[in-house]
């Protein structure tokens, strides 16, 4: 990269966040500090008003406006790939938000850039895992859910749980979302059960954005919730041996079954999980067969026999 782009990366870097470190710049561009001194010295001479803070870094003095963003052709395509896997990942709002956003981002490309685009985009194909709509559950609140991390707001929702059949009344203060087993999921702090939760976005019902707003003096980091929440109550640890030539045509699916950690062995390898539904991972489990040992707990081992005598049953002549 020559020094004139490198320049204008700089100037996009620091209008992409409140204040930007040397260090941050430094290791986006592979360059010195002083480097880095001297570009941002550069653009200040070029007329951009650039504030400096001791001991934090750079930023952009208010008011100043920046011309409009330039892509290249290769930054756009990666956005329609990211559109692509928007399609099926993400909620009614999320979606809406994104389509307008690709067509700001369209408007600034060349008329031929545009019909690269189109072409590309009837090129990609994602295939989704299918999305079954639910009457009564809305599954349109990630946008809200953002907002209400940014504004660190109070959210209000029923909350259906798939275990109980029933629902309840929750007031949660958010902590952060994460995509895992096909599904968003809500990390929060729950005021109902006093202890952090993981709630299933697709199962919220008439989700309300508060007035009141939270502290997080008293709470862990995202890392520490994430941490908690995988070693919470509700889940249990299920540890197997499983035939190594059968291992590898589970290499993706263990991980929506609640994959830990590996031990590989000579023929074998040992697997644990965390899960919170036995019944359901004895379920799973006998699409194995043979190739599969239970380890612990004993409780699992007793629950895929009943499951076995339930075939049985179902198949004798």
């Amino acid at each position: 990269m020559n020094r004139i782009d490198r320049l204008t990366a700089i100037l996009i870097q620091l209008q992409s966040k409140k204040v930007v470190t040397a260090q941050e710049v430094a290791n986006r561009f592979e360059i010195s500090l002083r480097t880095v001194y001297r570009d941002v010295r550069a653009l200040e001479d070029a007329g951009v008003p650039i504030g400096a803070e001791a001991g934090k870094g750079y930023f952009i003095m208010e008011g100043y406006h920046l011309p409009p963003v330039m892509f290249t052709q290769q930054e756009a395509n990666a956005l329609v790939l990211g559109a692509k896997l928007i399609e099926g990942q993400t909620d009614v709002s999320i979606k809406r938000n994104f389509t307008e956003a690709m067509l700001k981002i369209k408007s600034v490309l060349k008329s031929s850039e545009k019909d690269e685009i189109e072409r590309l985009e009837s090129q990609i194909v994602v295939r989704h895992l299918p999305q079954i709509e639910k009457e009564g559950f809305p599954n349109n609140f990630l946008a809200t859910i953002q907002q209400a991390l940014i504004d660190k707001s109070v959210l209000r929702f029923r909350y259906f749980s798939n275990f109980s059949g029933d629902f309840t009344n929750r007031d949660i203060e958010p902590i952060g979302l994460v995509f895992y087993a096909g599904r968003w999921h809500l990390l929060a702090y729950c005021r109902l059960r006093k202890a952090p939760r993981d709630f299933r976005v697709d199962r919220l019902v008439k989700l309300e954005k508060l007035d009141e707003t939270y502290g997080t003096d008293h709470q862990p980091s995202f890392g520490q919730f994430l941490e908690e929440i995988a070693h919470s109550t509700d889940l249990q640890e299920v540890v197997i041996n499983i035939d190594k030539t059968v291992a590898r045509y589970i290499s993706e699916k263990k991980y929506s079954q609640g994959f830990v950690s590996e031990e590989v062995g000579e023929t074998h390898i040992k697997m644990k999980f965390l899960t919170p539904s036995l019944n359901y991972t004895s379920r799973w489990l006998l699409t194995l067969s043979d190739a599969v040992e239970i380890i612990s707990p004993a409780k699992l081992t007793d629950m895929v026999r009943e499951r076995i005598e339930e075939l049985r049953k179902c198949y004798s002549v």
